[in-house]
């Protein structure tokens, strides 16, 4: 046993190794697997053509959420490309005997709110799935990342994939948050500043003050938003605050099995004097509400700053402009009072209970702005069903929104929730692309607070003059 420090990753990474291949990729056992059904459906072809078995059925969890509609779940899907891949979904899971939770199952919903919300993801495990933001996972100190079709079937029939072992990063945040400052603008803020490329090639630690109080609705937001700035993954160390969450979910370890996974959590934490590649210190007070105004999540600022120039970010002029034009924005445009046709709140990002408690508390008394359509869609069946428990319903109702069913949703539009050509829409999702909501649609990415203070005044406006 080595008695050099180290990292929460190095502790996970090295405990699932199973061979190191000299001068190439570790071979890595997989605990959790999730999978939905949009990046399976060809694995499941491959491992039938193949003649493979899934090794551990056990280990693997499917869900249904890329292209599930969020209004009248009870009928057939009308979109036949959908639900086909609901179907294949359904028989694949059947054939090999997966864990399936389609539509019309109570614990039906998007897979990186399902995961942690039944107990399945829980610290020290390697999870992987066929989607970019598996790095929600990571909240729980999992080493937890996106993973392409082809790996699909390779984890499926062996448990295993074949890695390189990525570089170390280690984010550091303490102080006190203002007033109206959540988790998201906390990832913004630090993605505005390393760039949308900035941690490309690093598994990302955060630590410090301001990820200690946060909660594990604000952590999985800020692991889940690792990967928009280029990195691999994120991860936090597992403390009371996540041993909390988890106990009693129906998946996680009872009795003498809980003090003995306790025992191993307790250990999950960067020893002192563990090396990282890449270190970064920010003072927690001087992160404001934050608001994109380009076309990837590294092009951020606090929504009472204004459009920065070319010559200010740095890097490609062309592309820089290219991005506002397609924004219809202008440097040194304010952010404060652009107009808002559209407001999302859900997604793996913001689809958790947490975030329409948040909402709620800004759009409680007041009205739905005229201009605007939005789109409150919760992560999970569970989450609709705390909605309803808290009256948060109620809230949202009297204040004239609609409460839709469980899916992605506009986060990436796979389904009829599309925004339309030109429109700006406030979202609280992960990704704010060319045609990411939609062809021509026009995302501006900002917290549950920021979207909610949207939908009631339509346009851009600081929610802590709200609160």
């Amino acid at each position: 046993m080595s008695s050099k420090p180290l990292s929460l990753f190095d502790k996970v990474w090295d405990s699932h190794v199973v061979r190191s291949i000299p001068d190439g990729p570790d071979v890595l056992l997989i605990d959790r697997h999730f999978i939905h059904e949009v990046t399976s459906p060809v694995a499941f072809l491959s491992l039938k053509n193949r003649g493979l078995n899934v090794l551990y059925p056990h280990r693997t969890f499917a869900t249904a959420d890329h292209n599930t509609p969020t209004i009248n779940q009870h009928l057939p899907v009308a979109d036949p490309l959908s639900a086909n891949q609901l179907k294949a979904l359904e028989e694949n899971t059947s054939s090999y005997g997966i864990s399936h939770w389609g539509l019309g199952n109570p614990k039906n919903g998007i897979v990186h709110v399902v995961g942690p919300e039944n107990g399945i993801t829980l610290p020290g495990m390697t999870i992987v799935c066929g989607d970019s933001h598996t790095s929600t996972h990571g909240a729980f100190g999992c080493i937890a990342f996106g993973i392409g079709t082809s790996e699909v079937e390779m984890v499926l029939s062996s448990q295993c994939i074949m890695q390189p072992r990525p570089l170390k990063m280690r984010i550091n945040v303490n102080g006190n948050l203002q007033k109206g400052v959540t988790p998201k603008d906390v990832i913004l803020y630090i993605i505005s500043k390393l760039t949308a490329a900035g941690a490309t090639g690093y598994f990302v630690e955060y630590a410090g003050t301001v990820f200690e109080q946060m909660s594990m609705e604000g952590r999985m937001t800020v692991c889940n938003m690792s990967i928009e700035m280029g990195a691999r993954g994120g991860m936090i160390a597992p403390d009371e605050t996540t041993f909390n969450y988890i106990k009693g979910r129906e998946k996680a370890p009872q009795g003498k099995d809980w003090d003995d996974a306790m025992a191993y959590w307790k250990t999950l934490k960067s020893d002192d004097g563990a090396s990282f590649d890449q270190e970064y210190h920010f003072d927690g007070a001087a992160i404001e509400p934050m608001i994109t105004y380009g076309t990837n999540p590294g092009m951020g600022v606090g929504i009472t700053q204004t459009i920065p120039t070319a010559s200010e970010v740095g890097g490609g002029k062309a592309s820089f402009d290219k991005s506002l034009a397609y924004m219809g924005f202008n440097e040194k445009d304010a952010m404060l009072g652009k107009p808002v046709d559209y407001v999302f709140i859900g997604s793996c990002t913001n689809g958790r209970i947490e975030d329409f408690r948040a909402f709620a508390s800004i759009v409680k008394g007041r009205k739905k702005a005229d201009n605007v359509t939005a789109w409150i869609v919760p992560g999970s069946h569970q989450v609709e069903k705390q909605i309803r428990e808290e009256g948060i319903y109620d809230i949202l109702t009297d204040a004239g929104f609609q409460l839709r069913q469980p899916g992605c949703s506009a986060c990436l539009a796979m389904n009829d929730d599309k925004i339309p050509a030109g429109k700006y829409a406030v979202s609280t999702s992960n990704r704010n692309f060319e045609g990411r909501q939609g062809p021509g649609a026009r995302t501006l990415l900002a917290s549950p607070l920021v979207a909610a203070a949207a939908a009631v005044t339509g346009r851009v406006t600081d929610p802590r003059t709200l609160i």
